[in-house]
């Protein structure tokens, strides 16, 4: 195929220029050609801009509503540490520059930042090594199960089983069951913790590891975590702590000082990256002494002079679990927020954080039953039981919740709670902001008694009315035309 243009026409100076700017395709097969002119719209600039705009404005986003999702910290985002990520000594570096320029000299900046970033997550978590490789949370849970399993083939040991509670996230069993591993589920008791009684009776020379979320998703700190930690090393098994929840303890407990050997942070939540719109995250891995060996390739090191190179000679490493170093602009970003807040302003966070949790559940228990009648850490599940007695369910109050404005928090899950509404207000909310939130679910019971069929027939503020979720899952129609 040949691109010709048509004729030349004088243009300034002499030059030639080509008589139209479009290049025309000759000896194109004529199967591909269409018969008729492309029907494109033919509108304005502004037009363009205005339909855009507008689009935008129907988008929920951290910036423009509040997101009470409970286990999926959305809490907002510094923009100060956007312009950090597109400083062009950081935006313009090409990812194999440190291996193509002399062991890393003309990019010691970004392999600093990756470096001490690193430090900082081992310090705050008390591990002794990171990896920054994993990009995203589910991608740092099964990098952790394959440290964990190429701890044990090294010791010569063949563990088949990885025990999980009943209130674990979704992705702990999807992670060890691809790494090879039986799951062996341990329920939940009457209390909100993992049943000790079923746990012992699972714990044996097979088990690989134990993985937790600590606090879990219930939003309760089990007190017996230590006793738990013990046991599982009492018989060669390795702790795994699911970091999705460790905004609630930053600078009041490390997860390294408690038992756990294994770690995975999602830095697109606790260190208030972007999050959501499937990404880009963050998941780096941390690990005990026992475990730095297995870690991925290349590591950062640093040189006796000083200064930054990649190391490749780790002959137990399990080798890449992703291409260079991880999501670095989301790594950039969670280092100048850490930067930013210090010791004393990542305490304060997760104080806050506790603080605005057990804000909305105090306020809000004597309209919903709360999952488990206890104090909070940094979220809350209430259960919309008593409103199921007058026909509405959680995803009723969900609908009803879009309509004032808010985005519904996380429901039915956990999924051992019936009707289960998980809030995680965060930190970064005001308490006007948790007040207007707070009236609506008022608002939400007082109609479930009233006049349930309000809360029926939400969404009204949609275009459409509410869809059936269950057929637009299986049969999805992304033709819609307003009527």
């Amino acid at each position: 195929m040949q691109l010709i243009f048509e004729k030349s026409r004088p243009g300034r100076n002499g030059i030639k220029l080509p008589e139209i700017d479009v290049p025309i395709v000759s000896d194109m097969p004529a199967k591909y050609c269409r018969k008729h002119p492309a029907s494109l719209p033919e509108v304005s600039e502004l037009d363009v801009v205005r339909h855009f705009t507008n689009l935008s404005r129907l988008n929920f986003s951290v910036d423009t509503n509040f997101y009470p999702l409970g286990s999926c910290t959305m809490k907002y985002n510094p923009k100060f540490t956007e312009k950090v990520a597109a400083m062009e000594g950081f935006s313009d570096v090409h990812p194999l520059l440190p291996q193509l320029s002399g062991g890393g000299m003309l990019a010691q900046g970004s392999l600093e930042v990756l470096y001490n970033t690193e430090r900082l997550l081992s310090e705050i978590t008390g591990m002794s090594a990171f990896t920054t490789q994993p990009l995203a949370g589910a991608h740092g849970e099964l990098t952790g199960v394959m440290l964990i399993s190429a701890y044990h083939k090294n010791n010569g040991e063949c563990r088949k089983h990885v025990i999980i509670p009943d209130s674990a996230h979704g992705t702990n069993p999807a992670s060890a069951a691809i790494a090879g591993y039986k799951v062996v589920v341990i329920p939940t008791d009457k209390d909100g913790f993992l049943d000790m009684q079923a746990y012992k009776k699972a714990l044996n020379q097979e088990t690989a590891a134990v993985m937790l979320t600590c606090p879990d998703t219930l939003g309760l700190f089990n007190p017996k975590i230590k006793e738990i930690a013990d046991l599982a090393h009492g018989v060669g098994a390795l702790m795994y702590y699911d970091g999705a929840n460790l905004n609630a303890i930053l600078g009041k407990c490390r997860p390294g000082d408690i038992g756990f050997d294994v770690i995975h942070l999602n830095l697109h939540k606790t260190f208030a990256t972007p999050h959501g719109g499937g990404g880009p995250g963050a998941g780096p891995v941390g690990v005990c002494e026992k475990l730095v060996d297995f870690l991925p390739i290349s590591r950062v090191i640093r040189r006796a002079d000083g200064t930054f190179a990649l190391d490749y000679h780790k002959h137990k490493s399990i080798g890449y679990i992703a291409s260079f170093y991880g999501n670095f602009g989301v790594i950039l970003k969670a280092y100048a927020y850490i930067l930013s807040l210090g010791r004393s302003g990542l305490i304060e966070a997760s104080e806050n954080a506790v603080l605005s949790a057990n804000y909305c559940l105090g306020r809000l228990k004597d309209y919903y039953v709360p999952a488990y009648g206890k104090s909070c850490m940094h979220e809350c599940v209430l259960s919309a039981e008593k409103q199921l007695e007058q026909g509405v369910h959680a995803l009723d109050i969900a609908k009803y919740l879009i309509d004032k404005g808010f985005h519904p928090p996380t429901i039915y899950f956990p999924m051992i709670v019936k009707e289960a509404m998980m809030i995680e207000p965060t930190e970064t909310e005001s308490k006007e902001t948790l007040d207007a939130f707070i009236e609506v679910m008022i608002e939400a019971a007082v109609l479930a008694k009233a006049n349930p069929e309000v809360l029926h027939q939400a969404p009204l503020s949609m275009p459409i009315k509410r869809l059936d979720e269950t057929k637009a899952a299986r049969e999805p129609n992304l033709r819609w035309q307003p009527k």
